[in-house]
């Protein structure tokens, strides 16, 4: 395989490594592009997630990262494994001259991230960092009104994570609240919305952060507190807890503005709760059909942005589009996350761009 060509001439072959919770929606978003990508291997080393993966798929299994690069053709490897393990594993991948498609956060070390970026770069192929909440239609509605300029100067911005985990959640998958392969409520559960606020009005300039471990049995915090500073001088903050009672209440983002104030909010950025300008138009009628329901059930945090996500992966890998969000990207919101945990242990503001 040559990475640096364009694929035109037949399907995307995809393999996807890790069977577990966020799995299903790697392999829904794959079958609705049917026409242009296949998932020709999956891998897991728990026997039962692999044979119930090979069964819904009818890929080749595999029981390990290193059975699948020399037993397979794929063009890029799916990355769903726990977040600690991703930086060795892209790394590999990369080495095998494949495509590494990486679930968030990309790493829990900084180094670690930027471990993936070189080696991708080096290896001549693409790194790409599942950010699938940026391409839900409620989120690209106030992306637009950003773009567009119709907040003016931008003053406060406030992002709340109000979830529950119980504690059978992390005894489930014994990865779980360990700094090393997970890290807390901030790097797992709120890395998507770290990422959402500073996509929508970053960069970020500091970060002073609080975590705490009040009620859950693991290395990591269950609940965390950011005060952020932007660049163009607005404040911001990020509010996140999975011990709300009793189950998820609330994935929202605020942004308040000299000519415009929107609130998405649901329980994961999925209504527009809040949409008020100085400057009405006519398309504001139609923003709230932009907001969408979502159940209950264990896939409702995650929205519907993977089919969207790998479209634009399909897309690159053609030839027909940029990246939409790739290692560089990825490696924002991690540096931001870094910062509030150093900041945290420490007990001091801490600035960006970090400084080894």
């Amino acid at each position: 395989m040559r990475p640096s060509q364009p694929l035109l001439d037949r399907k995307i072959r995809f393999a996807l490594v890790g069977c577990g919770r966020i799995s299903k929606n790697h392999i829904d978003a794959l079958q609705q592009h049917a026409d242009r990508a296949e998932l020709v291997a999956v891998c897991d080393t728990q026997p039962a997630a692999l044979a119930a993966a090979v069964q819904a798929t009818g890929a080749a299994g595999f029981s390990s990262l290193e059975a699948l690069l020399a037993g397979s053709d794929a063009d890029v490897v799916v990355l769903a494994t726990p977040s600690g393990l991703h930086s060795q594993q892209a790394v590999a991948v990369a080495r095998a001259g494949r495509h590494v498609l990486s679930e968030k956060p990309m790493a829990t070390k900084l180094d670690e991230g930027m471990a993936m970026v070189r080696a991708c770069r080096d290896a001549g192929v693409k790194l790409f960092v599942v950010k699938q909440n940026r391409l839900n239609a409620t989120v690209q509605q106030v992306k637009r009104a950003i773009t567009e300029g119709r907040f003016g100067r931008i003053y406060m911005s406030t992002v709340n994570v109000f979830w529950t985990r119980p504690q059978s959640y992390y005894d489930a998958a014994p990865w779980r609240g360990r700094w090393d392969l997970d890290g807390g409520a901030f790097m797992n559960q709120a890395s998507h919305y770290v990422d959402l606020l500073d996509w929508l009005v970053g960069p970020v300039d500091s970060v002073h952060a609080y975590t705490a471990t009040l009620a859950r049995d693991i290395e990591a915090e269950d609940t965390g507190v950011m005060s952020v500073r932007l660049r163009h001088g607005g404040l911001a903050s990020v509010n996140v807890t999975m011990l709300t009672f009793p189950q998820n209440l609330e994935g929202s983002i605020t942004i308040l503005g000299e000519k415009g104030a929107v609130k998405i909010g649901g329980t994961a950025v999925n209504k527009i709760e809040h949409w008020a300008f100085a400057e009405q138009r006519p398309e504001d009628a139609d923003v709230l059909s932009a907001s969408y329901e979502i159940g209950q059930g264990s896939g409702s945090v995650y929205g519907f942005g993977h089919p969207l996500y790998y479209d634009n992966v399909i897309q690159t890998l053609r030839g027909e589009a940029h990246a939409e969000v790739d290692g560089y990207e990825g490696l924002r919101s991690l540096e931001i996350l870094i910062a509030a945990y150093r900041s945290a242990r420490d007990g001091q503001r801490v600035g960006l761009p970090l400084v080894f």
